[in-house]
């Protein structure tokens, strides 16, 4: 008979992969800043964010933290050698006063993560009181990356287009949700349950919002192409208008 333990790692391996194609799921967009050479308006703090969640969730994992976590630690040591590289390329192609906010942020973060290492380690004396502080701070950025989709949620009840909201990533966060909600029951982790859980509620949500205006989307997006085919139209007939007067005044019975 399979142990819930070997059940429970191999859900957290699921949980793994689900996690890093959400972590890899900005690549097209530091490629468009790649070949344009600038960020142009796109912002660092969901990477910044990103960031601070996968270190703490590191911390939390730590075996003189929260023992029997080697999956958390594997994941999000990956997801913040993914976000530094991400924030590399901001920083990069990103000037002035940009930088400079960037590289605080940088700062305070991990002066934060520091302190907050410094003083569960030292003074807090059981893994249960370590897990329990490191652990409310993770429910607290968890819950507010799993709530970030929200504004997108949001613009697509306004414009009824689920066009700036993928179908792959929702998917792939309600699987990613539901991996590591089970994988925090099976050995109950509250600390995880819960972002987790709520990540199922939010993604649960966007699916149901890709249902109402699939087909309202659709419709918007051939109102625009046809837009655009009419003006194509409109610009070719005037440049054949302007090379060829002749034709306009004999239209007109003019020779």
């Amino acid at each position: 008979m399979v142990s819930p333990d070997t059940i429970r790692t191999a859900i957290g391996v699921v949980g793994n992969g689900t996690a890093l194609v959400l972590f890899l799921s900005p690549v097209p967009t530091f490629i468009r800043i790649w070949k344009k050479g600038s960020v142009e308006q796109y912002s660092a703090v969901p990477y910044v964010a990103t960031l601070l969640n996968c270190m703490m969730w590191v911390l939390y994992g730590l075996p003189a933290v929260h023992p029997h976590s080697m999956l958390v630690i594997t994941i999000n040591g990956t997801g913040m050698a993914i976000e530094l590289t991400y924030l590399a390329l901001f920083l990069a192609f990103s000037l002035g006063a940009v930088r400079r906010r960037v590289l605080l942020l940088l700062a305070a973060e991990v002066a934060f993560v520091a302190a907050v290492a410094a003083l569960v380690l030292t003074l807090a004396h059981t893994h249960e009181r370590r897990s329990m502080i490191v652990g409310i701070l993770c429910v607290l950025f968890g819950t507010g990356m799993y709530a970030a989709p929200l504004s997108v949620m949001k613009m697509v009840i306004q414009t009824k287009s689920v066009e700036y909201m993928p179908l792959f990533l929702s998917l792939a966060s309600l699987v990613n949700g539901i991996c590591w909600t089970a994988y925090a029951l099976i050995r109950f982790d509250l600390y995880i349950t819960i972002p987790n859980g709520l990540g199922v509620m939010f993604a649960v949500a966007q699916l149901i919002l890709y249902a109402i205006y699939y087909k309202s989307t659709q419709e918007i997006l051939e109102a625009r192409k046809r837009k655009a085919v009419a003006m194509t139209e409109v610009v070719v007939d005037s440049g054949d208008a302007k090379n060829n007067p002749s034709s306009g005044a004999a239209a007109n019975g003019h020779y």
